[in-house]
C-alpha cells in the first residue's frame, strides 16, 4: 500500500511559548481526530512531527493514522530553519519509499511548516540542497502564524506561503479545519484519481491569506513579543518570562504612540529546551522601562521573578536582601533598581 506522508515541521522557539504552542497542540489533536473519520485518510495518511528551535528533533516518526497520538510539544531557543530543513530532508530519505523500476513508491509527501518568525541561522546551504533535490518531489506549505515573518525568505523554497493574520483561539480553530480539509482532499485524490498533485482546500476565511510574492512584502522586525530567559534560584530550573506588545498614546507628545510590553505570563522549562536550543539565545537587548508587570517565579513561587545580577542573568528572588545568582553563583545584596536597565532577550 502506497502511503501519503504528511509532515508537520513546527517552530517551537521561545516566542511560541504559552497560548501559541497550546493552540498548535490542540489543533494537532483536532486534525488527527477528524482525519480518523475519513476512510481515504485512514487508508493512506501517515503522520510525522518534527519540532525545531535552535536545533531540530523528531517528536513522532512517520506513523499510520490509526496508531498516531499527538505528542506534547517542547520549547527551545532560536529559530534555525536551515537546521530544520536539513533534518527534514534526512528524514524523507530514510522514511519515504521512492519509486523504482520494480514498484511504485509513496505518494508525494506534504509538509506543513508552522512558524511565527524569521530564521536565526545561516540557512542558505540547506535552501540550496532543498531546491536542487527535494522541491519538485515534495509539496511544502509554509504558514506564518502572525505577520512577523519575512515572506520573501520562504519564497526561496516554496510558492505555497500562507499568512494566518490573527492567532486567537477562534482563528487557530478555523485554520486547523482548513489543514484537515486539505489533507482529506489530497488523500481522496491519491486514492481515487491516482494523483499526488497538491490539493489544498479552498480558503474561505479572510484571516488566512495566500501570499503573493510578486508584491515584494517588506521585511518586518518581530516586535510583537519580548521573551526573557530566567532561572529559579531555588530549584535551578529555567523559565521564560513573556511580554506582549501594546501601543498607547504618548502622554507628552501629541499624536505620538509609545511602544511598550505587558506581562503575558511565566513558563517553566524542562530539559527539552536545552536539547532544542543552540546555546545562542540572547542576541538583543530590551530596556526594562518598556516592560510592564511583575512576574513571579513559576518554579518555586518566589514573589520576585525578575531580578537582575551584574552578570546579566535574570532570576527569581525572595524578600531577603542577600541573594545568590543561579547563573554565575555570585552572592550579593539586592535592592530595588531603576528602569534604566538593558536586559538580554531571546531570539524567539
Amino acid at each position: 500500500m502506497r502511503k501519503l506522508p504528511v509532515y508537520f515541521l513546527i517552530d517551537v522557539s521561545e516566542s511560541m511559548v504559552g497560548e501559541p504552542i497550546e493552540q498548535v497542540q490542540d489543533g494537532m489533536a483536532t486534525i488527527i481526530r477528524e482525519l480518523r473519520t475519513d476512510p481515504y485518510a485512514l487508508e493512506t495518511v501517515y503522520i510525522s512531527i518534527i519540532a525545531f528551535a535552535g536545533k531540530a528533533k523528531r517528536i513522532s516518526s512517520l506513523t499510520e493514522l490509526y496508531n498516531f497520538y499527538p505528542p506534547k510539544l517542547p520549547i527551545g531557543g532560536g529559530t534555525s530553519l536551515g537546521v530544520a530543513l536539513d533534518f527534514l530532508m534526512n528524514d524523507l530519505d530514510a522514511s519515504v519509499q521512492k519509486t523504482t523500476a520494480e514498484m511504485k513508491g509513496d505518494w508525494k509527501p506534504i509538509i506543513f511548516l508552522f512558524t511565527d518568525g524569521n530564521p536565526t541561522d545561516e540557512y542558505e546551504k540547506a535552501f540550496e540542497r532543498w531546491n536542487n533535490k527535494y522541491r519538485r518531489s515534495v509539496n511544502l506549505i509554509v504558514i506564518s502564524l502572525g505577520d512577523n515573518a519575512n515572506m520573501n525568505i520562504f519564497g526561496k523554497i516554496t510558492e505555497n506561503i500562507l499568512l494566518l493574520k490573527n492567532t486567537d483561539a477562534e482563528s487557530f480553530k478555523n485554520f486547523f479545519k482548513w489543514v484537515t480539509a486539505s489533507i482529506k482532499t489530497s488523500s481522496l485524490s491519491a486514492s481515487e484519481s491516482n494523483s499526488d498533485e497538491l490539493q489544498l482546500s479552498p480558503i474561505k476565511d479572510d484571516n488566512l491569506v495566500k501570499i503573493d510574492l510578486e508584491k515584494q512584502l517588506p521585511i518586518k522586525i518581530d516586535d510583537n513579543f519580548v521573551v526573557i530567559l530566567a532561572k529559579c534560584q531555588t530549584t535551578q530550573q529555567q523559565y521564560l518570562i513573556k511580554y506582549k506588545q501594546q501601543v498607547a498614546k504618548s502622554d507628552f507628545i501629541p499624536n505620538a504612540k509609545v511602544l511598550s510590553y505587558r506581562l503575558a505570563g511565566t513558563y517553566p522549562l524542562n530539559d527539552s529546551y536545552s536539547e532544542l536550543s543552540d546555546g545562542r539565545q540572547a542576541v538583543g537587548k530590551v530596556n526594562a522601562s518598556s516592560l510592564y508587570g511583575f512576574p513571579t517565579c513559576p518554579c518555586c513561587g518566589n514573589q520576585y521573578g525578575f531580578s537582575a545580577c551584574i552578570c546579566g542573568g535574570i532570576h527569581c528572588s525572595n524578600e531577603n536582601r542577600v541573594q545568590t545568582c543561579p547563573w554565575c553563583g555570585q552572592t550579593a545584596q539586592y535592592g530595588l533598581g531603576g528602569n534604566d536597565l538593558d536586559v538580554a532577550r531571546t531570539r524567539g
